[in-house]
């Protein structure tokens, strides 16, 4: 990560750390948050046999779902608390198959507007090579996320 980049404060941190820890998809998927910043955010997947697909690799739905939370991440750290993020579009292009070890995925936030945000990921498999990268589109509304 980018050192020059601007952190968030203590308590935003916290508090994301801490909705990431409680939530029991997260915690059931095995994604652990390794950093946030303001307008970035790193999160890493073990992998093992439950994110596997019938051929023996692993799901390209495991590798979008980790995409558009991580990108998610990234793009929350830049809005109001009190404002809501839902993603309209994700796109995925999948560079290359995964059979397992850890996922490392490195989000950025690209625009950050008062109705539309957007920002990519990078998904990097065992040996640092680049297995995925993603895009997303989030629609932001009053109201906050829970």
């Amino acid at each position: 990560m980018d050192e020059n980049l601007e952190r968030l404060d203590e308590r935003s941190l916290r508090d994301i750390k801490e909705r990431i820890a409680a939530s029991p998809f997260h915690t059931w998927f095995g994604m652990r948050l390794l950093s946030v910043g303001v307008g970035d955010a790193q999160m890493v997947v073990d992998l093992d046999e439950r994110h596997l697909n019938m051929q023996g690799i692993i799901h390209g739905g495991v590798i979008a779902t980790v995409a558009d939370t991580v990108i998610g991440l990234a793009v929350r750290s830049r809005l109001p608390a009190e404002l809501a993020l839902r993603t309209a579009h994700l796109s995925v292009n999948y560079l290359t198959e995964v059979e397992g070890g850890r996922l490392l995925v490195h989000g950025r936030t690209l625009h950050a507007g008062r109705r539309i945000c957007h920002g990519e990921a990078d998904v990097v498999g065992e040996g640092g090579m680049l297995t995925a990268r993603a895009s997303a589109t989030f629609v932001v509304s009053p109201g906050g996320d829970p």
